[in-house]
């Protein structure tokens, strides 16, 4: 079992079988056991005073080990499922899963939960159930300073802008070509992000499109946050095609699914979301309410 971050828990650890805290402290906010929520909670849940979560380890900013070569996890998805179960009464447990395992894995009982980033569809719907906390989709990363000015997508119409080969951004920039009335953008495609971003650094480019929350994972960290800024567009919070991310829940267990929705809200309602997200470079992809199964296609 995996043991509580310092950073996260101001100095709490956590053991297999520990009793969860009254409360926690995590990004700067102190997290208080509801006693109406925990109750609420399968009794299953309450008698093991665990939930079982998967997640597929490293896909940053959501899931991280804290060190390299150390189980120790870190995260978006880790701080929110820790946050989660201090407002429950009970330990969030996290424990790595390959990702095209993690849904089957569920169905066979051998977890609870999981979170990991997962985009919630009408397909996995029919075999989870999901409480939705973020929106992602595509973003623009630029250069300190924003000294081309670029707001939206289609300022980067007549630009150059990096891309990584093979994704579902290098579809978008393709397909806004149309919009760009005769100044397509010169689109540019690498084999990784991180050449992407060199690209960017030498000024070769004037920005590059990639998944949102990578694009504020690495604004934040890169150089201290000192080389690149995140395109805030007001028109797409959670990035270009944003879908929702939900923490998937087995349908054996809906008063669970439940509990973790009202909890959710109380922690966005209170603020304690924004700053999680915040953490992590990703204010805005965070959802306003802990909306269930909201995926529509």
């Amino acid at each position: 079992m995996l043991v509580c971050l310092l950073s996260a828990c101001d100095g709490a650890s956590e053991t297999p079988g520990s009793k969860a805290p009254a409360s926690l402290k995590i990004a700067g906010v102190t997290v208080k056991r509801s006693a109406e929520l925990h109750a609420a909670l399968p009794d299953t849940v309450k008698k093991s005073g665990t939930v079982r979560v998967a997640t597929d380890v490293p896909y940053a900013p959501f899931e991280m080990f804290a060190k390299e070569g150390d189980s120790e996890l870190t995260g978006l998805d880790y701080d929110l499922g820790q946050a989660l179960g201090a407002r429950l009464g009970v330990r969030f447990a996290f424990t790595p899963q390959k990702f095209d395992g993690i849904v089957p894995a569920i169905q066979a009982g051998k977890f609870d939960a999981a979170m990991s980033a997962i985009t919630d569809n009408k397909e996995r719907q029919q075999v989870v159930d999901f409480v939705d906390y973020s929106q992602s989709g595509s973003g623009i990363l630029v250069a300190k300073g924003n000294p081309h000015k670029i707001a939206t997508l289609d300022d980067l119409c007549g630009r150059k802008a990096a891309v990584q080969a093979a994704t579902n951004q290098l579809k978008l920039l393709k397909a806004h070509q149309q919009e760009c009335g005769g100044r397509e953008a010169e689109i540019q495609t690498f084999p990784k992000d991180s050449d992407a971003q060199l690209a960017l650094r030498s000024g070769k480019v004037d920005a590059e499109v990639l998944t949102k929350p990578a694009a504020g994972w690495t604004a934040k960290t890169a150089d201290a946050g000192k080389a690149f800024d995140l395109v805030e567009d007001a028109e797409a919070p959670g990035g270009y095609n944003a879908s929702p991310n939900g923490i998937a829940i087995s349908k054996k267990l809906p008063q669970l699914t439940d509990a973790v929705q009202k909890a959710l809200q109380s922690l966005i309602d209170d603020g304690t979301v924004k700053k999680i997200f915040a953490q992590y470079g990703v204010a805005s992809i965070a959802l306003e309410s802990a909306t269930k199964n909201a995926a529509v296609d």
